[in-house]
């Protein structure tokens, strides 16, 4: 039964900021693949395309491209990898229709564990990122706590659809400390052993403002 107390734990601490207190926030769109190639049993290969508008589609707030080369150990449940990633923001400028650039260059190191509660799988990352925006440099810690629950899974066969859900809070080195936190609710479903795809809810807020996403998410391994 320890294993309910801990998914109980768990669960309460990835719903802790729906309790904070209430925040302008717009819908918005992010469009997600998450592709991972593994050269052999230690080796891996990530990339990834974001693609995040300010409406459904059509109104672009960032395109993020980012990669990066992995080491896996530990019988697969450990992965260090470090990283790049291109970032290209287009941001209202105050309350007016007009926008500006901002290119921004990241380098990134990463540690990743997974761990299993009974038939659920919980994730932990963790994410150092130094961050070269236009000509400001700066630097920003990462912790990314993920559940994912396998559902109608029949005797002997691995479950088609699953429930998916994550917290993650960024810590800024400098001035503010408190950058922002996203608060993730999704379903999933499994294509096949390499492909599966999901869709869901997130909350992004800031200290005084928030921001609404549907997510729509493809992860491909080769």
């Amino acid at each position: 039964m320890n294993y309910k107390k801990h998914l109980a734990a768990l669960i309460i601490t990835l719903m802790l900021p729906f309790f904070s207190t209430s925040q302008d926030s717009n819908l918005g769109n992010w469009l997600i693949y998450f592709g991972n190639k593994k050269f052999n049993q230690k080796w891996n290969l990530h990339h990834e395309v974001q693609y995040r508008n300010y409406n459904a589609i059509g109104d672009l707030e960032q395109l993020l491209l980012r990669s990066g080369l992995g080491y896996t150990f530990n019988e697969g449940k450990n992965n260090f990898l470090l990283g790049y990633g291109y970032i290209l923001s287009e941001n209202y400028v105050g309350n007016t229709d007009e926008k500006i650039s901002v290119n921004e260059h990241r380098i990134y190191q990463q540690f990743i564990s997974t761990q299993n509660i009974g038939s659920v799988q919980i994730g932990h990352r963790y994410r150092f990122e130094q961050r070269f925006v236009e000509e400001d440099f700066k630097m920003r810690f990462r912790y990314f706590l993920s559940m994912k629950v396998p559902l109608c899974k029949k005797e002997n066969q691995e479950s088609k659809y699953y429930l998916s859900a994550y917290n993650e809070i960024f810590l800024n080195t400098k001035s503010s400390i408190f950058d922002r936190n996203r608060l993730y609710g999704g379903i999933g479903y499994n294509i096949n052993k390499n492909v599966r795809i999901e869709a869901g809810y997130m909350n992004q807020f800031f200290e005084t403002s928030g921001r609404d996403q549907i997510n729509l998410i493809t992860f491909v391994n080769f």
